[in-house]
């Protein structure tokens, strides 16, 4: 998959060839595919506004077809490398010496063999060229020809231009067992790809062994039970590089007994199911590649008979940007897909930053996931932890400014303006914005001189989440910053709890009078901060906050959803976000049966058997429904939203609020937005001003003070029965931000709003 990589290439088609392919393909006519959802990305399904689809190659065959071609391993319009998984279905019954497959008039005929699962021809297709390749099928006086567009796979592909600087890691890459990664020197960070052989000892430990040593495996080797068989614990570990990330792939194969894995000689230890584990983090996510991710040789996944596969990109403490993190995963599976055919379904896992990641990824690019389980729920990195990142920073520059001491805020005041159970959320977030600063948050190894100072260096690399992001907001003309999808117009801090009475009017008038914002740089402003409108839009329309409607709907969901809420000293990762999550499926879809909560209790390895079961079925499903209702109609009966609590188990619906069990032991906090009126979405960033009426208020004010709200809001209040400013329905799935033109939304090199090609 690598261009720099010398690729033998295949002469005319002969005799020899023929004969071969005749004795392969004895009944290679098969049905149409399943939706098990291998391929990425598939069509259909999506209540959102459609969008050209790029992994469409044959909008239809045509009535004398004698052979149907498709490209499994990626959309043909968004290849990376130069070899692409190629399927032919033959439709009629012609000559075997008549089939041929060229690339740009290259005979690629003997790279196809007879797939004995449904009897097609699988061929990886090798040499393909950067830019447009004419991949033509003849059978019979039948021919197609399908254009395969390949990119670098170094990348980019859809994520916009790669940032620099760019600290390479794989010099100390911790998932080698100690073997090094040598460098191809091309100024991307790219290593050789290696493939390494380890089994599981009967100690627990992993020993690597290289199989040409040997005739038999170790007396002390582990073996495991899958799918009823015996199968020696012995994983193929390939590592290498795509996009800059570090990415390695795990799968049991009985090297001294089985063939090489290949799409057609899938080893019999896999499962035909792919897990991708996805890391948290966000902090100091940029400006590098990472040299690190959890073990990919875990008894847990290995046990069950699944592959397993992930990038450093795909950890959010190296990349805070589901955009390039969706990107790589796209490209990462490509590679799977090309090693060893496609899964019968894909399933992300990952807390915290890898729920960012579940959730985006799957709701923007549907097909790379068909299930996904999370933990430490985030909607997206954008509205469920920059909101609050921004509010908590803003009350807290407020609450230590010498000037409101005075005021003598209680605790209990200060829950009720900031919605958390736990005052200490308010100092331990507005630390977490550190992600919003551009000094403080560079990783190790970007050099001093690169880094911006607004004083010594005001053109260096910004250290915010919104620099990261760039390609999709866009930056400001005059000093190239990122624009911000940020804004606290009109909201009024403490609202419910003036209304409530646990706020004086005094005390809510000194908060919005004084709390004031903060600018690009992440320093105190006494005026409210201001959302750049194009970044506004571009959250909404490119997926940024999570709408639910895209390839969320049609796909199954398992929360492992813990509890944080009462942490003293603060966490970031509080209930409410799950719930925020859930009611963005319900308004978008209509309902949350593809939903599951487990509140403190069930464990990672119960969820991947539950999500087995539930996806199996889905698998099975022959009737005409959508994916997305074969999801919901599929999800086992026994897989229900519970509880536990001192090892009993509750099973009831979980619910934000409310009175049930669960909420007994697990109360939810909010949030500032939320404290203020705001709705349990959770998704608007700017909100619509409204005229000042008091009416609106349970308290009575003075004229004078009443002046003083008058003041404090200019403009108007926020109006939460409205939509955001520019919030609106996901524009649709598979987006780009370059290079690719396919479904472009905005291209930051030329810095305009693209439209679809």
């Amino acid at each position: 998959m690598r261009f720099e990589k010398n690729t033998p290439r295949f002469g005319r088609n002969s005799a020899r060839v023929s004969a071969l392919l005749a004795a392969l393909i004895l009944s290679a006519c098969g049905g149409s595919s399943n939706d098990g959802g291998g391929t990425n990305p598939p069509t259909g399904g999506n209540p959102v506004t459609p969008v050209p689809d790029p992994g469409s190659p044959n909008p239809g065959t045509p009535a004398d077809a004698t052979v149907k071609v498709s490209v499994l391993s990626s959309s043909p319009k968004l290849v990376t490398g130069d070899d692409a998984l190629v399927e032919l279905q033959l439709l009629g019954d012609k000559p075997m010496s008549t089939l041929s497959v060229t690339v740009d008039g290259r005979d690629v005929t003997a790279a196809f063999a007879r797939n004995p699962a449904d009897g097609r021809l699988l061929g990886k297709v090798t040499g393909l060229k950067l830019g447009e390749n004419q991949l033509v099928t003849r059978y019979g006086d039948y021919s197609t020809t399908l254009a395969l567009t390949a990119y670098p796979v170094t990348g980019p592909v859809i994520s916009g231009p790669h940032e620099e600087p760019f600290v390479c890691g794989y010099a100390t890459f911790t998932r080698m067992g100690g073997q090094p990664l040598k460098s191809l020197d091309d100024g991307k960070c790219s290593v050789e790809t290696r493939v390494d052989y380890y089994y599981r000892n009967s100690s627990g430990g992993n020993t690597r062994f290289e199989p040409a040593s040997i005739t038999a495996y170790p007396a002390n080797m582990t073996y495991l039970t899958v799918n009823g068989k015996s199968v020696p614990y012995v994983v193929r570990l390939e590592s290498g590089t795509i996009n800059r990330g570090l990415y390695q792939s795990a799968i049991l194969h009985d090297v001294l007994n089985e063939p090489a894995p290949s799409p057609t000689t899938p080893p019999a230890g896999w499962n035909g199911q792919l897990l991708y584990p996805l890391g948290g983090g966000c902090q100091g996510g940029w400006f590098q590649q990472g040299n690190d991710f959890g073990t990919l040789i875990n008894p847990v996944y290995q046990s069950r008979g699944f592959a397993v596969t992930t990038s450093t990109l795909n950890v959010f403490g190296t990349n805070c940007n589901d955009q390039l993190s969706s990107e790589t995963i796209a490209m990462v599976k490509e590679r799977f897909i090309e090693n060893f055919g496609v899964p019968k379904y894909t399933i992300g896992v990952g807390g915290s930053g890898g729920s960012y990641q579940s959730h985006q990824t799957s709701d923007n690019y549907p097909g790379l996931f068909d299930g996904v389980v999370v933990s430490q729920v985030f909607a997206d990195v954008t509205s469920s932890t920059i909101f609050k990142l921004h509010d908590s920073r803003v009350l807290n520059n407020y609450f230590n400014d010498p000037a409101t001491s005075a005021l003598a805020y209680t605790v209990a005041e200060k829950q009720a303006i900031s919605g958390y159970l736990q005052i200490g959320n308010i100092a331990n977030m507005s630390g977490s914005a550190g992600r919003l600063d551009p000094t403080v948050s560079f990783p190790a190894g970007v050099p001093v001189e690169q880094r911006y100072n607004p004083l010594t260096n005001p053109t260096g690399a910004r250290a915010t989440v919104f620099d990261h992001t760039a390609n999709v907001y866009g930056k400001t003309e005059a000093e190239g910053f990122a624009l911000r999808p940020i804004d606290n117009v009109g909201i009024q801090y403490g609202l419910n709890a003036l209304n409530e009475g646990k706020l004086s009017i005094d005390k809510f008038l000194d908060l919005n009078e004084r709390v004031g914002g903060v600018d690009r740089d992440m320093k105190r402003t006494a005026t409210r901060t201001v959302g750049d409108v194009e970044a506004l839009n571009r959250a909404y329309q490119s997926g940024r906050i999570v709408n639910g409607g895209g390839g969320l709907a049609s796909t199954a969901i398992i929360d492992l959803r813990d509890y944080n809420d009462g942490t003293v000293g603060g966490d970031i990762h509080t209930k409410i976000h799950s719930f925020s999550m859930r009611e963005r499926l319900r308004r978008a879809n209509g309902h949350i049966d593809n939903h599951v909560m487990w509140t403190k209790g069930g464990s990672e390895a119960e969820a991947f058997d539950q999500m087995n079961t539930w996806l199996s079925a889905v698998r099975a499903d022959s009737s005409g429904r959508s994916k997305a209702q074969k999801v919901a109609a599929n999800r086992p009966a026994e897989l229900k939203d519970a509880c536990w609590s001192n090892g009993l188990k509750y099973v009831e619906e979980q619910t934000a609020f409310g009175t049930g069990a669960c909420n007994t032991f697990y109360p939810a906090g909010t949030t500032p937005r939320m404290a203020a009126g705001g709705p349990l979405t959770d998704d608007i960033a700017k909100c619509q001003l409204k005229p000042l009426n008091p009416s609106d208020y349970r308290v009575i004010f003075s004229p004078v003070q009443w002046g003083r709200m008058q003041a404090a809001f200019p403009g108007g209040v926020c109006d939460w029965t409205k939509a955001g400013v520019g919030q609106q329905a996901l524009t649709g799935t598979w987006l780009s931000f370059g290079p690719s033109p396919v479904n472009l939304l905005f291209d930051i090199t030329k810095r305009l709003l693209a439209s679809f090609m």
